[in-house]
């Protein structure tokens, strides 16, 4: 028989590869059913809206290289979409579930399916509603565990446990948002912070169903963090014990140990808690970080119990007082930064020296004035809060999705003019900022990205009403953090900051209250990403921005055709 060509032989190796890849990975079939359901928390029941009645919702649990089918039904009376937090979704926007932005919502009575397949990602993610504050109760885990004879890059833990944080009203949601965007005003505070869905023993009747952890002596656990709250970052301890952070967002990390994490909804940290105190019980308490000033905020404490079995005949009970941890004041900006400055990459990792878009993106709120005849309760006389990105306050399509009026090229639903740079330059950080520059612009404006373009975006806090510490998220891509810093962005002084070596990887990243964050990706993915902060108040007053991402040359880098059950406006 005739010798293979060296390309033919490379093309079926190549093949082979592929083959055994898709062999070792599994299709997995979920149906979620949007509904209401009686909750009782804080001695009241209200009906909320779950997923198969599920508060929270249903732990996905994958590993990589494995692709999910999920059918949503919705059977409330809200429109709803889901958004898998974190996922790549190469090629597969469809699936992201941003309202108006990747799909239009599902509608009472709909249903729609999101196919996609997990590829190099691994560690703690999760779900949530990306329609209103539907999020505030309709939220899951999504764990992503290294394909078969594959380990962790750390000791197997004896268990692993999701721990995800949340946002209580005693109040519906909906109706909440729905009252401040009535007024112009802030909306209410919520009225507990709540780990797997409970409160914990510190709210009345809320004792006897305290999320509790049992372990034993001398092992060691992995507990998957989760922000699932909707406008709080969180810190969180552990009475007596010390957490090693492995991972943030579904990407390793170089191992440290920590007494305090700072979480930003949006966000997840993986921890080792090795169980080496006096076999009792042990508070896991979480409370809010607020850099804001003047600003109403939860300033409660949630609970949870890490229960030890101590191995003999008597049980410890919820008679024996849990032991409490030291927690940080809630504006501990000191606290919050050495977390984040901990957090470095496991391996050296591509950084792009040669970059082909220099953005520099404004974050922050701001006042938009009063209609006449409307009554507003902004800070102000006559206005109302709004929020933006270089001036733009984002107003979200109602008749169309902005990746169905790019793949069709239909007009006038967006335009590609979004600013690379601030409108107007100023001391962004100033105790008082002009006047003049509290009143952002309304618009649906992208940025057009060429596919492979190596893109770097500082992420500028502004102090316009209050300075704040603002968790931006990218959909559908993961990014360097090469530095952050306080006051105003210097290119020239705070170059000199950058991490090339070893920077972390995130898609969600705190901007710190009155400073600065840089960013790097390559845009590898096309379609259309919505940038945000994850503080759901912000996003609903504007503070977001989109990435239009164009195809490349070839079909693998081009976006797929949309699903036949897209659900249309």
């Amino acid at each position: 028989m005739a010798s293979l060509s060296s390309s033919r032989l490379l093309l079926l190796l190549s093949c082979l590869a592929l083959a055994l890849l898709a062999a070792d990975a599994e299709v997995h079939h979920h149906e979620f059913v949007v509904q209401e359901t009686p909750v009782k928390r804080l001695c009241k029941t209200h009906n909320i809206i779950t997923v198969n009645g599920q508060y929270p919702g249903p732990t996905l649990e994958v590993r990589e290289g494995d692709t999910l089918v999920i059918n949503v039904v919705n059977r409330a009376q809200y429109n709803v979409t889901i958004h898998w937090h974190g996922i790549r979704q190469m090629r597969t926007g469809w699936a992201d579930g941003p309202e108006f932005v990747t799909q239009c919502p599902i509608k009472p009575g709909g249903s729609y399916k999101y196919r996609f397949t997990i590829e190099g990602q691994e560690g703690t993610l999760w779900w949530h509603a990306h329609s209103s504050w539907l999020r505030a109760t309709v939220y899951g885990a999504l764990i992503i565990r290294p394909r078969e004879n594959k380990t962790y890059p750390f000791a197997k833990p004896s268990r692993e446990v999701p721990v995800i944080l949340g946002e209580w009203w005693d109040a519906n949601p909906i109706d909440v948002i729905r009252e401040a965007q009535k007024t112009g005003g802030g909306p209410n505070v919520s009225d507990a912070f709540t780990i797997n869905g409970q409160p914990g023993d510190l709210f009345k009747c809320s004792q006897k169903e305290t999320t509790a952890i049992p372990v034993k002596a001398g092992e060691t656990a992995l507990l998957r963090f989760i922000n699932a709250a909707l406008n709080h970052e969180l810190f969180v301890t552990i009475a007596q014990h010390k957490m090693t952070v492995v991972a943030t967002d579904a990407s390793y990390t170089k191992p440290f140990t920590t007494s305090v994490l700072m979480i930003a909804p949006g966000q997840t940290t993986d921890v080792l808690v090795t169980m080496d105190q006096a076999p009792t019980r042990y508070y896991i308490a979480a409370r809010a970080y607020v850099s804001s000033q003047n600003v109403a905020f939860d300033n409660t404490t949630t609970t949870a119990v890490i229960e030890y079995d101590c191995g003999c005949a008597s049980d410890f009970g919820p008679k024996i007082q849990p032991a409490f941890p030291a927690l940080p004041a809630f504006n501990d900006t000191s606290a919050a930064t050495a977390f984040a400055a901990g957090i470095k990459s496991p391996n050296r990792v591509k950084i792009h020296e040669n970059v082909d878009e220099y953005l520099f993106f404004t974050v922050g709120l701001g006042l938009f004035n009063c209609k006449p005849g409307q009554l507003c309760k902004g800070p102000n006389n006559n206005t109302r809060f709004t929020a933006s990105m270089n001036n733009v306050s984002f107003v979200f399509p109602t008749t169309d999705s902005l990746l169905h009026a790019h793949y069709y090229k239909i007009p006038s639903v967006f335009t590609t003019d979004f600013p690379a740079y601030p409108p107007v330059q100023f001391d962004y950080t100033a105790q008082n900022v002009s006047q003049a520059l509290w009143q952002p612009v309304p618009g649906t404006k992208l940025y057009p990205l060429r596919f492979g373009s190596v893109v770097q975006v500082v992420l500028q806090d502004t102090s316009i009403v209050t300075p704040e510490n603002h968790p931006i998220h990218i959909h559908g891509y993961d990014f360097f953090i090469l530095a952050e810093g306080f006051g105003n962005f210097d290119p020239k002084k705070d170059v000199e900051k950058f991490n090339y070596v070893d920077p972390p990887q995130r898609n969600t990243v705190a901007v710190p209250v009155n400073g600065w964050a840089v960013i790097q990706f390559v845009a590898d993915n096309p379609g259309v990403w919505l940038m945000h902060c994850h503080l759901d108040v912000h996003i609903t007053w504007g503070l977001a921005m989109a990435f239009l991402v164009e195809d490349g040359y070839s079909e693998l880098q081009s976006l797929e055709p949309p699903p036949v059950d897209l659900p249309m406006c």
